[in-house]
């Protein structure tokens, strides 16, 4: 397969962007202008995101595997009952807009636990802002899919 026959299967051109993720990964961690968390006293991470966004959440876990921290992957509508002051949520929604992760963090954010979400917008970033819920935001890249590499990144920057 050429170039030009991977522009007929690749319309969109998601095929620059995966060539591109290397730098975009630097870029993402190296960013000055996302809020760095202090996150002491934390022993509870529970991740929140679904699809692609959960699929973010499942490499975090993994790289936080290594911690002494107790780490929760939701991937539905409800968060646990396990959470207290002592716990970070960690909402990923690329789209801003899924169901199951604004669901989430609705019935979360009144709780003593910490939030920070990352998102491009939406209907989550529109709930943060009224509920004053740090809100991190990562533009998309081309689409949720292609993205996953600058929002991973970004959130390993944020978490240091």
């Amino acid at each position: 397969m050429d170039l030009d026959d991977l522009k007929t299967f690749d319309s969109k051109k998601m095929f620059e962007v995966y060539d591109s993720w290397p730098e975009i990964a630097r870029q993402s961690y190296n960013d000055q202008n996302l809020t760095k968390l202090n996150i002491k006293n934390i022993d509870h991470i529970v991740l929140v995101g679904m699809g692609g966004s959960g699929s973010i959440c499942d490499v975090i876990a993994s790289i936080l595997s290594k911690e002494d921290l107790h780490i929760t992957i939701i991937k539905g509508y409800t968060p646990p009952k396990t959470i207290d002051e002592n716990t970070l949520i960690i909402v990923v929604s690329v789209s801003g807009n899924t169901d199951e992760t604004l669901s989430v963090l609705k019935n979360s954010y009144s709780s003593n636990a910490k939030h920070v979400v990352f998102s491009s917008g939406g209907l989550i970033e529109e709930f943060c802002k009224k509920n004053d819920i740090l809100f991190q935001e990562i533009s998309m890249i081309h689409s949720p899919r292609a993205s996953f590499v600058k929002f991973l990144f970004s959130i390993l920057n944020v978490l240091e």
